[in-house]
């Protein structure tokens, strides 16, 4: 059984009531997937690829937060969005950049809530060693330590992803979905936060599937990577195999050189940017 399978999938969002165009048309969202087939392995899975390429619509379709228009999506064999919500969370977490919460909880009464409610009920160990359960390991791992006595609503973004990552390790699901979830992280924060994901993919056997914008990050530390081209083409394989020059230039329309520093630009703004360079290499 593949780890994630979708059969003759198309999906386009619902038209907004009132949304019209010029002439008064209602204006029809046109199709982001149409008949797409495929089968996806577990492990420790990052999607790249340009805005707009359909990364946050995979994540959705394949954690059963959205349902497909025709077709059918199976995660672990169950299609996630038929099921109830309990139910599809202990199969499929997800997050997201963003997330918004209105609770005056603390950070520690929240995680230790999301620790006893989950899969895990309160009681699992730490992966690594070193401390006295995986609540330690992650408020450790993810340094919540100085924002414990805090409510949500009073972080930083940065800090409330961090929360989220915890959360997400401490719920206990089967799979994680997360839509840039370094989102506002400092780069020491995100390189260790990603080495210990990788650790608890490999030694629990649960699946991340994560978006990432930092391509040197995803070479570093992905066991696969997904890249997904403007037209929904995709390329699976090992980040060596994956993300070659050529295919990266294929992807984003630009030379790779200028990805280093550029990988959160859409395709169009990076096109952009390529032909303004070109054209003042012409004028000299």
């Amino acid at each position: 059984m593949h780890f994630l399978e979708l059969n003759d999938v198309s999906f386009s969002y619902p038209a907004v009531p009132g949304d019209t165009d010029e002439n008064g048309k209602q204006i029809v969202p046109p199709a982001l997937w149409e008949h797409v087939s495929f089968a996806l392995p577990g492990g420790f899975v990052h999607l790249v690829g340009p805005n707009g390429c359909g990364k946050s619509t995979f994540l959705l379709l394949a954690s059963g937060r959205l349902a497909p228009t025709t077709g059918s999506v199976s995660l672990l064999g169950k299609n996630p969005h038929a099921l109830r919500e309990e139910q599809r969370n202990l199969l499929a977490s997800f997050i997201y950049q963003n997330m918004e919460f209105d609770t005056d909880e603390t950070v520690a009464t929240l995680l230790g809530q999301v620790y006893a409610n989950g899969a895990l009920k309160g009681n699992a160990a730490a992966i690594r060693g070193g401390h006295d359960d995986l609540l330690a390991e992650t408020t450790a791992i993810f340094a919540l330590d100085d924002v414990l006595c805090h409510p949500l609503t009073g972080l930083s973004k940065g800090e409330i992803q961090r929360v989220l990552l915890a959360f997400s390790i401490l719920y206990g699901s089967a799979s994680i979905f997360m839509d840039e979830p370094m989102f506002a992280m400092e780069p020491a924060q995100k390189e260790t936060s990603l080495a210990y994901l990788r650790d608890f993919v490999q030694k629990t056997g649960t699946t991340i599937y994560l978006s990432m914008h930092e391509l040197d990050l995803t070479r570093k530390y992905a066991e696969i990577v997904l890249l997904m081209y403007p037209n929904h083409d995709m390329d699976l394989g090992t980040p060596q195999e994956v993300l070659t020059d050529a295919d990266l230039e294929k992807a984003y329309g630009v030379p790779a050189s200028m990805l280093k520093s550029g990988e959160a630009y859409t395709r169009a703004h990076l096109k952009e940017m390529s032909d303004l360079l070109g054209n003042r290499a012409e004028q000299h």
